[in-house]
């Protein structure tokens, strides 16, 4: 290897790898390291395994609605738990070998501990490495309490779920955010006596408060929510005693969902110079993702912004180039982020879009809301539950946002992303023909309760076409 690198990444995660492909456009100059497992977390315990025991529990939830349709003997199915999560080890193993191929970089991928001596310094298995730039990627792991680890394999997490054989009856899930709300459904679901343990109704990660306790109501209708005090655990007879001032339970396990923590201890952040914020992380410019004065990039899920995949790839695509162009003495590139997009795939989908519930009420707004419990093809589905509230600017009409539990939320949200990063308003959806029967009817609906704030613009324009009333119609 060169006495001194172009770049040197911490980290093989989805922000890592897409770092790589960008430096391996540019220079052959170059060393990633990783830390713990190769394969990313979305492959190996996020995204992918989830949604694979999501889409077993939502395919045998099903049959609750069976009798709706006339369709008789559901009652006599029931979840393989061990064939569950067999399946889900098989797919996501396919998946993680998809990764690791993408993070062969030969001699120049090496796994060890990374530390910043500097911002140009990096001390990797005793060794330590030069560069002119540095991209950190180093992820993040699940919350989980010290005192909690005395309780050995019993407390699993997302990094945990997945690897065991069965699951026990009896599951105390603690935290509701997109994580705890799509896991918990899914166990109980499966057939596990799921207790979720939370210190407020907020759920899924939706901040506006009419969408939220919608959300909240869905799921308290299919296992038990206790809200309280921050759980407490002890050993007792028969399991593990899960209490928060409300509510005690025994149970044979416990998911600890409380969110994800940074990976940077030790990893040296204070040497760059920049002070740190109360996470422990420094001043990051979100369109270069550049470390304040320094020639250190952060990319991922670490930085807390978006801990999402997709923003994880663009960051790393973001901090790959321009990580590049500073060791190459090129200008930096200022990216423009895409329109914030969040999903939660429990049922009803939860979903975030554009300016959330707290930051939309900081500006001048309109409302519009949809009720999918009346909504037409939705009641056909016999999947009529939900509530969609869109907000727009007053004197525009502009989209700015969205919150939703709806079902197929996931498409309604992608569809409103798009609207909103092209600058649509509310009379430019209202153009956009809409098939009958949809859910995107009920998208629709909302709109049109928002366009009748706004002045007419034109008498010949369709997008003053109302509702017809019925549901059979609209």
């Amino acid at each position: 290897m060169p006495q001194t690198l172009d770049t040197l990444i911490i980290g093989a995660g989805t922000a890592g790898l897409a770092a790589l492909r960008e430096v391996r456009k540019r220079t052959d100059n170059y060393l990633l390291v990783n830390d713990g497992p190769w394969g990313t977390t979305c492959a190996r315990v996020g995204c992918m395994p989830s949604k694979m025991l999501v889409e077993a529990a939502n395919a045998l939830h099903a049959r609750t609605r069976f009798e709706t349709f006339g369709l008789r003997g559901g009652e006599h199915l029931h979840a393989d738990l061990h064939a569950v999560l067999a399946r889900v080890r098989a797919l996501r193993d396919e998946f993680v070998a998809g990764t690791l191929r993408a993070s062969d970089a030969g001699d120049k991928a090496i796994s060890g501990r990374a530390r910043l001596l500097d911002a140009q310094r990096v001390e990797v298995n005793g060794q330590t490495w030069k560069a002119r730039s540095v991209i950190v990627a180093t992820g993040t792991r699940p919350v989980l309490p010290d005192p909690w680890l005395a309780f050995g394999e019993r407390i699993l997490t997302s990094d945990t779920l997945f690897e065991q054989p069965t699951l026990g009856p009896r599951m105390a899930v603690i935290g509701l955010g997109a994580i705890g709300a799509e896991l918990a459904q899914a166990l109980a679901r499966l057939g596990i006596e799921v207790v979720a343990f939370v210190t407020s109704q907020r759920v899924a990660g939706l901040q506006d408060e009419a969408v939220g306790e919608r959300m909240y109501q869905q799921l308290q209708g299919e296992f038990a929510i206790s809200v309280g005090e921050h759980a407490q655990l002890r050993e007792v007879e028969g399991g593990i005693e899960v209490s928060n001032g409300q509510t005690t339970v025994i149970v044979d396990q416990v998911l600890a969902a409380m969110g994800r923590t940074p990976n940077i201890e030790y990893l040296g952040l204070d040497t760059l110079g920049p002070v740190l914020d109360k996470h422990g992380l420094p001043p990051i410019d979100p369109c270069t993702l550049q470390v304040q004065g320094t020639s250190v990039f952060v990319a991922g899920d670490v930085d807390r912004h978006r801990a999402l995949l997709h923003e994880a790839a663009d960051e790393g695509h973001i901090a790959g180039i321009n990580a590049v162009r500073l060791a190459q003495g090129q200008p930096l590139r200022h990216f423009r982020r895409r329109v914030p997009l969040a999903i939660t795939f429990c049922e009803p989908n939860a979903a975030s879009v554009g300016l959330g519930g707290k930051e939309v009420q900081e500006q001048p707004h309109l409302v519009g809301e949809i009720d999918f419990a009346r909504q037409g093809r939705a009641r056909v589905a016999v999947r009529n539950a939900g509530l969609l509230r869109i907000y727009a600017a007053p004197d525009s009409g502009r989209l700015l946002g969205a919150q939703l539990c709806a079902p197929a939320g996931e498409h309604l949200a992608q569809l409103l992303a798009l609207a909103i990063d092209r600058g649509l308003t509310v009379q430019d959806m209202l153009r956009m023909p809409v098939y009958h029967p949809t859910l995107e009817e009920g998208l629709r609906t909302a709109l049109r309760q928002i366009a009748r704030q706004l002045p007419v613009q034109s008498e010949t324009d369709l997008s003053d076409c109302e509702n017809l009333g019925a549901a059979a119609l609209d």
